[in-house]
Parts: C-alpha cells; sequence; structure tokens
C-alpha cells in the first residue's frame, strides 16, 4: 500500500489495471485514495469507507485539488476522505445520493469501473424509462419490460462509424450478458426481495438457461502460432501469452511483474472472472518467457505492456487481434476467446485431469464438462474399445 502523504512517493506512482486508485489507509475501515492521470495532468483523489449497513466498502471521487498544491493536497483529500467516511458509517449518505436506478448504476461504475458495464449502462439503461425509476419504487414488473425491451433490441454485427449498420435478431446469451451489469449494480444497494412476490426484483433480471452455446471455433497450434507472427511488435507478446496461458485475456492484461515468481516458476492469477486469486506453477519454457517479459520492469508494471508501460484492454487488444486473424488468413470469426478455447481443447485433449484443467483456466468443473465434455467422452470410447478380446 502506498504512502501518499510522499509527494515524491505519489509523482511515481503509475495507473492501475481497471482505472483502480492506490490507496493509503487513514484508519480501520477509512482509506483515501489517488488516480495518477495518464495524460501527465493532476491526479484524482477518492474516498474509501466501510459501510457497516451493507457490509461493503463504498467509494467517492473527490477531485484534483485544483487549486492546492504541495503537501496542503493531501491534507486535504484525508480531511474530506475521513468527513466522508464518517457520513457512511452513521448511514447518512444513502437517500442523498442514490435515488434512481441510474444513480445506482454511477454508483457501480464508480466502485467497479468498467468499459463493458459502462457500455451496457449507456445503450440499455441510462435512455431507457427503468433509469428515472427511484429505487424505493422499483418493482419486478419494471425490470420484466426492461428486460423484454433488451430482447427485442437488435444487436449489431457491424460496428462502423460508416456505411450502413447491420444488426440482427439479439441472442438469449447476449441478453445474459448485457443483465449482468444492472444485476451487479442494483444487488450493490438493493436487498433481495420476497420470493413470486412483486418486490422480488431480482427474478426478472434471472438469465436464460442453457444460452450460452459451445464454441466449435478451433486453432491447431500451427495456426496460433502463424497468428502471433502476424501480430504487430507491440501485440505480439501479448497474443503469444495467449497462447501459453489457459487465461482469459483480461485477466493475462492484469498481470504484473510482482505476480511472477522467477525462482519458485509460480503465477498468480489475483484479477479474473470468479474473483478469486489462485497460483499456479508454469513449466520452464514458459517461466523463461515470462521472464523476458519482466526483466527491467518495476514489480507494479504489466507483465505483458504497451508502448508506455500502458496495461492492454478489450478495446486496445481488438484491433491488433483481427489484423493478425486476417494477415495469417485465419477465419474471420476468430478472436481472443477462440485462443483460449484452443488451449483449453488441448489441454483437454492431452488427458489432463479436468479438475486441473479448471484450475488452470479459472473456471468450474461444470464448465469444463459442459463444453469440452464431448473430448473426455472420445477418450473414454478409445480406453473402451483397448479391452476388446
Amino acid at each position: 500500500m502506498s504512502d501518499l502523504s510522499r509527494i515524491a512517493e505519489r509523482d511515481r506512482l503509475k495507473g492501475k489495471p481497471g482505472d483502480e486508485p492506490h490507496w493509503h489507509r487513514l484508519r480501520q475501515g477509512c482509506y483515501v485514495g489517488y488516480r495518477p492521470s495518464k495524460k501527465g495532468k493532476r491526479g484524482t483523489w477518492f474516498a474509501r469507507a466501510f459501510d457497516p449497513a451493507s457490509g461493503k466498502y463504498r467509494r467517492k471521487r473527490l477531485g484534483d485539488y485544483g487549486t492546492l498544491s504541495g503537501h496542503d493536497v493531501f491534507t486535504h483529500a484525508k480531511r474530506d476522505a475521513e468527513c466522508w467516511a464518517e457520513a457512511v458509517e452513521s448511514g447518512g449518505i444513502r437517500s442523498v445520493e442514490l435515488l434512481t436506478v441510474a444513480d445506482a448504476c454511477r454508483s457501480y461504475l464508480i466502485d467497479r469501473p468498467g468499459a463493458i458495464a459502462e457500455g451496457v449502462f449507456r445503450r440499455h439503461v441510462y435512455s431507457d424509462p427503468l433509469a428515472n425509476i427511484k429505487l424505493d419504487n422499483l418493482r419486478r414488473h419494471h425490470l420484466r419490460a426492461w428486460r423484454k425491451r433488451l430482447e427485442q433490441a437488435p444487436a449489431k454485427i457491424s460496428r462502423n462509424k460508416i456505411g450502413e449498420v447491420r444488426t440482427k435478431e439479439r441472442e438469449r446469451s447476449t441478453v445474459n450478458r448485457d443483465m449482468v451489469p444492472l444485476r451487479a449494480a442494483l444487488g450493490q444497494v438493493l436487498k433481495l426481495g420476497a420470493p413470486n412476490t412483486d418486490a422480488a426484483w431480482q427474478e426478472a433480471l434471472k438469465p436464460f438457461k442453457g444460452a450460452d452455446r459451445r464454441r466449435e471455433l478451433y486453432l491447431d497450434r500451427a495456426e496460433r502460432k502463424r497468428w502471433v507472427e502476424a501480430g504487430d511488435e507491440e501485440a505480439r507478446p501479448f497474443m503469444h501469452g495467449l497462447c501459453l496461458l489457459p487465461l482469459r485475456p483480461g485477466a493475462l492484461a492484469s498481470l504484473t511483474v510482482r505476480d511472477f515468481e522467477k525462482r519458485t516458476r509460480t503465477l498468480t492469477i489475483g484479477r479474473d472472472k470468479n474473483g478469486n486469486p489462485r497460483q499456479i506453477s508454469l513449466p520452464e519454457v514458459i517461466a523463461d518467457f515470462l521472464a523476458e517479459q519482466t526483466k527491467g520492469k518495476l514489480p507494479t508494471a504489466a507483465i505483458f505492456s504497451r508502448v508506455g508501460g500502458l496495461h492492454w484492454t478489450k478495446d486496445s487488444w481488438k484491433h491488433p487481434i483481427k489484423s493478425a486473424v486476417r494477415v495469417s488468413g485465419l477465419p474471420s470469426a476468430a478472436s481472443a476467446y477462440t485462443i483460449r478455447h484452443s488451449v483449453i481443447t488441448d489441454l483437454i485433449r492431452a488427458r489432463l485431469p479436468i479438475l486441473t484443467v479448471a484450475q488452470l483456466s479459472g473456471t468450474s468443473v461444470g464448465m469444463i464438462e459442459r463444453h469440452y465434455g464431448h473430448l473426455v467422452r472420445g477418450d473414454a470410447d478409445e480406453a473402451l474399445a483397448s479391452l476388446a478380446l
């Protein structure tokens, strides 16, 4: 944890994945945070406090204190963070700050900033009648109506600003994904309603069962190698990493130098979909590759960084990845997740236990069995055939 009271230490700080601030503990349950600017401007200060009513931490943006300088900046940020923490702890701010569904969504983005959630709120919530409904009045029928509008909204096939915009019918799997941020935002500020009543707002946001289809596109090792070689110099190490580890692209992009222990050849994955940190052991060839990527970098730096030390994000990796797909002559549907699927497929075909594959990839055994069980069944057929007399 950083000592934000020291000016020199603040000036050395770099941006963290997801624009997460650097935090300085003031007392138990109370923190002041600082996010350095990516554009060389003044950084932004935040307050974080534990809310005993919800059992969760809350966060507030304090600003950049543009009229202050030197040690006065930390002094005022510290004072404001402590005052706000006292209000949170006494329960005196919720009704003032969070009135509507839109307020809940904006609050969620402060606590959990992310381009995916922000995009969903912008396209499907803020301009919808649901946005202005007060949280105290929110009922199941409001969200059922919103969900129906979401299901009927066409999904864009092409997002090019020039030319005709092509659309298709929204798939159930897409509806499931688009409901996740709203369900999380409302769950952060509302208690679950009694089941089978109109107060049970959460029931309208239950995902469709069986909507996620098994990925069919597979790239073999030769195709993946050709894809990496077609990538530009900046993206090539990140693309190579996708081919060596069965991680989600976001988890790979968030890895920092301190997550890799060269002496023991272990890697800690702390930021992933399931939210639970895990540690995996690496073979020497992959450990050597990571050691090369971390050479000369600070502990907080990204293992796979862009020019200027920036972390890769979904918006920054999609263009070089698609460009490499075109150059290498691979199917146009290939993506970063196609690589992850192909790597997991190879691990299953190598007869690695399903539990081990699930642990390496950060997913459940059930998901592996559901999407890759047909490969295991093929091995079972082969093993049973070997018993023939």
